[in-house]
């Protein structure tokens, strides 16, 4: 009897852990769920998924909301979109809103679109309700050298048809930028776009900025105008010195070489007078040479010494009378 009764146990145990194991593999609440809503799905099916390391809930709960919208969708199609790494709730919801905002929009576009990167559910409703893009403050300087910035608010609509491979809002804000800085360095005069704002709005949406974008800009909005430095005035202050330095530094530069002029005049003096020292040093020589040839005698050599004499002392004659005559003139000038 006790064997009996270990043996009944085992066999309850074992049936207890097939069960778990069969409903643990095995999805039938999912597979008794879908049935529920009118989608029947084999459950071979459901068990070729987990062999194929696919979670069937990820695959059939939107499979379900997909056919309760009305939308004709296979579990193949979805079941590869998973297995490429795409994000089947988030298409599924897609197609569902686009469905009922009568929006052409097929599966494997919407697919493609979600393994691009793009958020396809978020383009879908941008689609329906434009989406406002502010830019920040935009400088331009008009021809009068007056600084101006623009702020603009650009309203776009998301254009599926190029979301793959198109440009997004930052290529939108910087071509706006572009437009708004041309369309206030065209104008003449500051005031011109402080008194006509929208002028910035229509030059910009003409020129077709939203090509090759993954939006359609509908309207460009200036939202505010402000005005900046006189760059004008500021330039030809810098240019002014600038012109300043240059001119101090070429006049630095004269002044070198004026300087440098000088020394070298200075020192061919001081060449010069010692060419001149040397040549008077030479003339003793050439007395006593004279004296020793016979070419010049005593008497001669003494009337040159009074000769010179004399000079010297007319020199000195002369000199005190000069000095003389500047202190007369100083003390009839005090």
């Amino acid at each position: 009897m006790e064997a009996e009764a270990i043996m009944l146990i085992l066999i309850i145990a074992l049936a207890i852990i097939a069960f778990s194991v069969f409903f643990t593999f095995v999805p039938v609440m999912l597979w008794i769920s879908a049935l529920a809503a009118g989608v029947r799905v084999p459950i071979f099916t459901l068990v070729g998924m987990r062999f194929r390391r696919v979670i069937p809930a990820r695959v059939i709960n939107p499979l379900v909301k997909a056919r309760k919208a009305g939308l004709d969708l296979s579990i193949n199609q979805l079941e590869s979109h998973y297995l490429a790494g795409g994000n089947v709730d988030r298409v599924v919801n897609a197609l569902i809103a686009a469905h009922r905002a009568n929006i052409d929009l097929s599966f494997e576009r919407c697919a493609a679109i979600d393994l691009a990167g793009r958020d396809v559910l978020e383009a879908v409703q941008m689609s329906v309700n434009p989406k406002v893009i502010e830019t920040p403050y935009i400088a331009g300087v008009a021809m009068d050298g007056i600084e101006v910035k623009a702020k603009a608010r650009i309203t776009v609509r998301a254009n599926i048809d190029r979301l793959v491979g198109g440009a997004g809002e930052d290529t939108v804000i910087a071509r706006v930028g572009e437009g708004i800085v041309s369309t206030i360095g065209s104008s003449e005069l500051h005031k011109e776009v402080l008194e006509n704002p929208d002028k910035i709005s229509t030059t910009v949406l003409e020129k077709g900025l939203d090509a090759g974008t993954a939006f359609e800009i509908l309207s460009i909005d200036i939202a505010d105008v402000d005005i900046g430095k006189n760059i004008g005035a500021e330039l030809q202050t810098d240019q002014a010195e600038a012109d300043k330095k240059i001119a101090q530094a070429k006049a630095e530069e004269r002044r070198a070489m004026a300087v440098a002029k000088e020394q070298e005049m200075r020192a061919r003096v001081e060449e010069m007078r010692a060419k001149v020292t040397e040549a008077e040093a030479e003339v003793p020589l050439a007395m006593a040479e004279a004296l020793r040839s016979g070419k010049l005698g005593v008497m001669d050599y003494y009337n040159l010494q009074n000769i010179m004499a004399d000079t010297d002392m007319r020199q000195s004659i002369g000199r005190v009378t000069e000095q003389d005559d500047d202190t007369d003139k100083t003390g009839r000038e005090k």
